[in-house]
């Protein structure tokens, strides 16, 4: 119900209030195509980790860092499957299965399952491959507990400048 509210929460902080100053990331990847199924070895059913990604968008003098959030909607539900933030700005792809060895400084959201990481999909439905450039990075005020999955995602909401998507529907 949580993850489900604070994604609900982003997309419209993002998608409204500030849509007009977002510009826009083309995300792709060697493995998965637009409106086609994620492919079995980046699903519960496969071992190949999370998928390769790669992003372009225009030079833009206040990103600071880059955040991946992969979730899915399905007929009964919605979930977030990986959450990696502070990607350094100048990163332009992850090769497949990032998130065993993420980027140096970026950070993994605790999922709904309680891991952090890449929790690959099972379900049939829509998965979305979302990358964020922020102008600036997700932080915790020292000597607080670490973040949860809902502040981590409002931080990314907050500091969006671009984003852009791919998504896959259904499994192979």
């Amino acid at each position: 119900m949580t993850v489900a509210f604070a994604l609900s929460g982003c997309s419209s902080l993002i998608g409204r209030s500030q849509a007009e100053d977002i510009a826009e990331v083309n995300v792709s990847s060697p493995e998965l195509r637009e409106g086609e199924p994620l492919p079995r070895d980046y699903s519960c059913k496969g071992t190949q980790g999370s998928p390769p990604l790669r992003w372009s968008s225009q030079p833009l003098s206040k990103a600071k860092s880059i955040a991946i959030v992969v979730d899915s909607h399905t007929s009964s539900t919605s979930t977030v499957h990986w959450v990696l933030y502070n990607i350094p700005a100048t990163t332009t792809e992850l090769g497949p299965d990032a998130a065993e060895e993420p980027p140096e400084g970026a950070g993994q959201a605790p999922l709904p399952s309680g891991k952090a990481g890449y929790d690959p999909p099972c379900d049939a439905g829509s998965y979305r491959f979302t990358v964020y450039t922020l102008n600036g990075k997700v932080k915790r005020q020292e000597g607080a507990p670490p973040l949860d999955l809902p502040e981590i995602l409002k931080q990314i909401a907050d500091q969006t400048i671009a984003r852009g998507r791919l998504t896959a529907v259904d499994l192979q």
